[in-house]
């Protein structure tokens, strides 16, 4: 892998428990900036929806980017990592996204919280939906750990890895479920 610190869009993988792991990046402002975090789901690894997404970007990486990608497979090993967001270019979202995503940030490890409980955090009360599609095209996924938002009835909702890979997650993090799928908790975040 070349290391580089280049304005071109150069990706950097790590192989995880749950298939690799990609992280999309750029020198912005003078300083690496993560623009996306891939995983794989079902059939499709990271690898192939990066080729598909971003077939200009190359392999490199820095000593920023391989931090990140260390702490992203030591999380999905079972560590308690907690990511600052300062690398990630949040300057892509959109205001509304990103309010999301700091609030889903928020979360510790081994609680959950709800779309909904979301949005009237965000004083966005009747945003419920936003907030799940704003989750669902999280484009830091691991680093905002989105497995951690769950529907209002207890049911998983989705996740870009898929609901097996988002149930393993939370029963990683200490949480149990119900015989019907339910998180089995009666405290929420938020």
């Amino acid at each position: 892998m070349e290391r580089s610190h280049t304005a071109r869009q150069s990706y950097c993988l790590r192989e995880t428990p749950y298939r690799p792991v990609a992280i999309l990046w750029s020198i912005h402002q003078g300083k690496p900036g993560i623009l996306r975090v891939l995983i794989s789901k079902g059939r499709v690894t990271a690898r192939r929806r990066l080729e598909d997404l971003f077939p200009d970007s190359i392999p490199s990486s820095c000593n920023e980017i391989d931090l990140v990608a260390d702490g992203i497979a030591a999380f999905l090993n079972g560590k308690d990592i907690r990511f600052s967001l300062d690398i990630a270019r949040k300057d892509l979202c959109s205001p509304f996204q990103e309010r999301v995503l700091r609030a889903e940030h928020g979360i510790p490890r081994g609680r959950v919280t709800t779309y909904q409980r979301i949005a009237r955090h965000i004083g966005s009360p009747r945003a419920a939906r936003a907030v799940s599609t704003a989750l669902a095209t999280n484009p830091f996924t691991i680093m905002i750990p989105c497995h951690r938002a769950i529907r209002s009835d207890g049911t998983l909702g989705g996740y870009q890895g898929g609901l097996e890979m988002k149930r393993s997650l939370l029963e990683m993090e200490g949480l149990s479920f119900t015989a019907s799928g339910r998180v089995a908790t009666k405290e929420y975040f938020y």
